[in-house]
């Protein structure tokens, strides 16, 4: 997107603390993934990354503000605080003990009042969390507040006067152009954009903005609304995958490649 001077926007981005995929993931004894060592979820640096585009093209942060929300435990306010280095004006987190094990359905319900609260514009997500990957938070967030859903973009363009949202989707053989007006529910691919990487000077700055905490009785949601109470799904049982079994060495004594394709076929590989 090229600079402008749009007319104003608030967007809102909702980013998750995941497990960070270059460690191995393990449970607790609730059967809940440890997330002492998490990240922002990388697929939703696409989406901070978007936002702070339409942000720039309408005016920037003080005319159009990025603020950033979470649901999370208190370690969660690692990925706000990644946002915050990214650009964002502002964050977010929805911090109450009792959502503990809330599937998406519940986690929705959440988002949805933290939503209506914060009153945006324009909502945007990434495609999927890279924990869950289930992908159907922005569709459940945009049927709960009566939004248009505008998902998996690959390319975003907002409207001069901010009143008209397109996206282009690429699937598998056609790519198809969506629009719809504000207020909407965004979802961008990791085809949207490439995240920008905080420099030292965002990095510094990003301890001075605001970041608000909030609980669910301050959203006007009761416990029995989240958590294994508000929860469509429960989860009978989780544990570590079984350690892979050790590979086949073929030795090369000159009949290497025939061991090779017999142990292609074997496997109906060939």
């Amino acid at each position: 997107m090229s600079k402008s001077s749009g007319a104003p926007v608030k967007v809102l981005v909702l980013v998750k603390y995941v497990p960070d995929a270059q460690f191995p993931r393990h449970f607790d004894a609730n059967n809940r993934l440890e997330r002492a060592e998490s990240i922002l979820s990388e697929l939703d640096e696409y989406a901070v990354e978007a936002a702070l585009q339409i942000s720039e093209s309408h005016g920037g942060d003080k005319v159009s503000p990025v603020t950033v929300l979470t649901v999370g435990p208190e370690g969660a306010a690692a990925a706000v605080k990644k946002s915050l280095q990214m650009g964002a004006a502002s964050g977010v987190h929805v911090l109450d003990d009792a959502i503990a094990g809330s599937d998406a359905l519940s986690t929705s319900r959440v988002l949805e009042a933290a939503v209506r609260r914060l009153q945006p514009d324009l909502v945007v997500t990434g495609m999927s969390s890279t924990d869950a990957e289930t992908g159907v938070l922005p569709s459940m967030v945009a049927a709960r507040l009566g939004w248009p859903q505008l998902t998996l973009a690959s390319e975003v363009t907002l409207s001069e006067d901010a009143g008209t949202l397109s996206v282009r989707r690429d699937e598998d053989a056609v790519s198809l152009t969506l629009s719809s007006p504000l207020p909407a529910v965004l979802s961008v691919t990791d085809q949207a954009n490439e995240p920008r990487y905080p420099n030292f000077k965002s990095i510094l700055g990003a301890r001075k903005k605001p970041v608000e905490t909030i609980s669910l009785a301050e959203l006007g949601l009761s416990a029995d609304l989240v958590g294994a109470a508000g929860s469509a799904v429960s989860l009978l049982e989780a544990g570590d995958a079984p350690a892979r079994a050790a590979g086949r060495v073929i030795v090369d004594d000159g009949s290497a490649g025939v061991a090779l394709v017999d142990f292609l076929a074997d496997r109906k590989l060939l």
